[in-house]
Order: structure tokens, then sequence, then C-alpha cells
């Protein structure tokens, strides 16, 4: 997966280090010329001074190709501006805005945008959201350790019923939105072709949630 990580700091430079231990291709954004001192000796994605709102860094640092997007730098606005343009001008299918204030985080998830509140998040959950890119999540709750996630349902689990995607402690489904009508299903509740389904998940338990939904290696 090619990512754009926008900002140098702590959880821009563990994201990066992270996603490059995994084999990702990153390539890192940040104004400070020093930044790359910041990031491990095994890193081994590459560095571009410059502001990542600014469109002549995005396209030097091919944001075209791009597959996913995390703005992580120290300014809400600034986080917000670039990932706006990564996902509505470059049309970045996985976009990351880290926010200071918890509080703007519901205005932006409407405008499509997933946003990492600093104050409950960090780099790991961030490493999470990018690399469970068939997950969509919604929200989390208390410091990330249960998220609300969107799926499609898969369509091997047509006709099977909610009580085998529920683990207890770990996953459970809580509604399904059918013909534009959402509902609370019981655990005898079958699923229909086009079914989207909320579920809530332990963040630990992401990996174990795409094995049941048959996404894992995808």
């Amino acid at each position: 997966m090619k990512v754009i990580v926008m900002g140098c700091g702590r959880i821009g430079s563990q994201v990066s280090q992270l996603l490059s231990d995994q084999g990702h291709e990153v390539t890192v954004i940040d104004h400070d010329a020093n930044s790359d001192g910041r990031l491990g000796p095994n890193f081994k994605g590459s560095i571009i001074k410059g502001l990542g709102f600014d469109r002549n860094i995005l396209m030097q640092a091919g944001i075209e190709q791009a597959e996913a997007f995390v703005a992580a730098s120290q300014s809400d606005n600034a986080n917000i501006v670039a990932a706006r343009i990564a996902r509505t001008l470059f049309h970045v299918p996985r976009v990351v805005a880290r926010l200071y204030d918890p509080r703007r985080a519901e205005i932006y998830q409407r405008l499509g945008l997933t946003t990492i509140s600093s104050t409950n998040w960090g780099a790991e959950r961030i490493f999470q959201v990018l690399t469970h890119a068939n997950i969509d999540v919604w929200n989390t709750f208390g410091n990330g350790e249960v998220a609300l996630v969107h799926v499609e349902l898969p369509p091997q689990l047509t006709g099977r019923n909610v009580m085998q995607l529920n683990v207890p402690g770990e996953v459970m489904v809580v509604s399904i939105t059918r013909n534009d009508h959402a509902f609370i299903p019981a655990s005898g509740t079958e699923f229909h072709e086009g079914d989207l389904i909320n579920l809530v998940v332990l963040s630990s338990a992401m990996d174990r949630l795409e094995e049941l939904l048959g996404m894992e290696g995808r």
C-alpha cells in the first residue's frame, strides 16, 4: 500500500515507521528539514520538505497513486484542509486526520473523513484503521479500545444469521440497514443480500472480525 503521511512529529513518525516495517511504501511530508531525525534508521520510505496541503508538494509525493493519506501535523486546521484535499480532489480511498479537539470530530466525519483524536488514539490505532481497509471505522469509545464499524454484507454470509458474527466480549452486530430501513437484530436474524451492518468490536479483534467476514488477506 502506498501511504502519504503529513507531519513527522511523535504520532506521524511512529505511524510512518509502523507502516514501513510492514513493507508499505511510505512518503512523509514535513516542513522541518530535520524531521528525518525522528524516524528510525530502518525507515525505508522517503521524506519531502513542504506543506502537506500544497498541491505541488502532494503531487511530488505521489498523491495520485496513493492508497492512503494520514494528516498528523500539530495543526487541526492544516490536517483537515489536507485531508479534504486528499479525499475530494485526489480521491484517496483511505484518509485519516488527527485532531487535537475531539469536539470537532463529528463534524468532519459527516464530510466522509476518518478523524483520530490525539487524546484518545495513538499511532497504533491509526495503523489499525489504515491496514484494515475493508472495515470502515465510524467512531471509537473510551481510549480507542472499542470501535463502531460499518461494513457491507459479504455475499457468502447471505442467509446466515447474526449469531455467527457475534463473539462474546469481542464482536457484536448492533444494527442492520436493509432497504434504507435500520433495525436492531436478534441473534437468529438472517442476513439478506445488500445488508449494511454496524458492529461494535474490540480494536484488538479487528483481525478476528475480518476472518469472520471472509476479508482476511484482501
